[in-house]
């Protein structure tokens, strides 16, 4: 089991990687989100925010006006270090069960070409 600190620096790459992608990709393919990420071993929720510009580093501080995030993602803390450093495939997770996404459809298409 990977801890908290373990988990916030998988974040914070997987923001790093969201800056890589061109502009030209993420005005095709992503529209403004709140996103929440629980750890579910360690007890523990991200929350960040995607948009046009990137992705926001994540925080523990949920977001002031109280709304539920668009996008809501479940995983274990080592699975989330395998996810952001390629490792583990989103595909494959999220069919067996390893990671559990609740969003729209939509939103579960965008993710797939940005992940």
């Amino acid at each position: 089991m990977a801890s908290v600190e373990e988990c916030r620096a998988a974040l914070a790459r997987l923001v790093a990687q969201f800056d890589e992608i061109g502009s030209e990709d993420r005005a095709k393919h992503v529209v403004e989100r709140t996103v929440s990420a629980r750890v579910s071993d360690l007890d523990v929720i991200f929350y960040g925010r995607l948009h046009h510009g990137g992705l926001d580093p994540f925080t523990e501080d949920p977001p002031a006006d109280g709304r539920p995030a668009d996008v809501k993602i479940t995983i274990v803390s080592d699975d989330l270090i395998a996810l952001v450093d390629g490792e583990l495939d989103l595909a494959r997770a999220l069919l067996g069960g390893r990671v559990k996404i609740d969003a729209s459809f939509g939103d579960l298409l965008r993710l797939r070409k940005l992940i």
